[in-house]
C-alpha cells in the first residue's frame, strides 16, 4: 500500500501514536509478518474516536480479518453493546476469538462466519455504526445493503477509500478501483449522509447521517 501523505509526514503521525498494549502490538506483528490487512493503529484510534462520538452501543463490522479494528470499536462501545464481527475464514475468526478473549472484550462482540453483505441480513435492527472494510469490487454492494441500516445520528465508515491514491488515476479501471470510486461517488451523493474523506493513511470515509 503507498501511503497517501508524503512519507516525513506519514513517519511524524505515527511517530506521536502512544505505544499500544500488548495484545494490539502482537496483532500488528502478525499482521506485518503474514500480510494480513488491518486498520493500523491510527486508523484504530479514529475508529475508537468514532464511536464515543456518537455513543455507540451497535457496530456492525463488514470484513473484520484477526479482529484488530474489533478490539478498538469494543473498547469505545458503551456498556451493553455490542459488535458484530464478520469475516469469511473460520480461521481468521477462530484468531480474533482468541485475540478478542485475550483483549478482555469478547463478551462483547458476536462473531459471524460468512459473507458479511449476507450477515447483515441476518441481524434485526439499525447500527450506531456499520463499518465497511471487504473486498473494494463489493463496495456498491455495501452501500446498498447498509446505508439504510445506520441510525440517524449514526456513522457509515469505510476504509481504503483513496486506495493507494488509484482512485484519483483515471488510466486505472481495475473492478477494485472502480467499485471504491463508486461507493465513494454513492456515499456522497445520498442527501440521507453528510460525507467527510479523511486522508489518513489509506483514506477513511466517514458518513454521518443526517436524515
Amino acid at each position: 500500500m503507498e501511503p497517501i501523505t508524503t512519507q516525513p509526514v506519514e513517519e511524524y503521525m505515527y511517530g506521536l501514536l502512544p505505544q499500544r498494549d500488548a495484545i494490539l502490538a502482537e496483532m500488528e506483528r502478525v499482521a506485518k509478518k503474514n500480510d494480513v490487512a488491518i486498520v493500523g493503529p491510527a486508523v484504530g484510534r479514529l475508529l475508537y474516536q468514532l464511536a464515543r462520538f456518537v455513543n455507540a452501543g451497535r457496530v456492525f463490522e463488514m470484513g473484520s480479518a484477526i479482529g484488530y479494528s474489533t478490539i478498538w470499536w469494543a473498547r469505545a462501545i458503551k456498556p451493553g453493546g455490542k459488535v458484530y464481527y464478520t469475516d469469511g475464514s473460520k480461521t481468521n475468526a477462530a484468531q480474533a476469538e482468541d485475540y478478542t478473549k485475550r483483549a478482555g472484550v469478547r463478551d462483547r462482540i458476536e462473531i459471524l462466519v460468512g459473507n458479511s453483505l449476507d450477515l447483515i441480513d441476518q441481524v434485526e435492527g439499525d447500527f450506531d455504526v456499520v463499518f465497511n472494510d471487504v473486498d473494494k469490487h463489493y463496495y456498491p454492494e455495501v452501500f446498498r445493503k447498509a446505508a439504510g441500516r445506520v441510525r440517524v445520528g449514526g456513522l457509515l465508515v469505510t476504509d481504503n477509500v483513496l486506495w493507494s491514491g488509484r482512485v484519483a488515476d483515471k488510466s486505472i479501471k481495475d473492478r477494485d478501483t472502480e467499485g471504491v470510486r463508486s461507493f465513494n461517488k454513492m456515499l456522497y451523493a445520498d442527501e440521507r449522509y453528510y460525507t467527510t474523506i479523511i486522508p489518513l493513511r489509506d483514506g477513511v470515509a466517514i458518513g454521518l447521517r443526517v436524515q
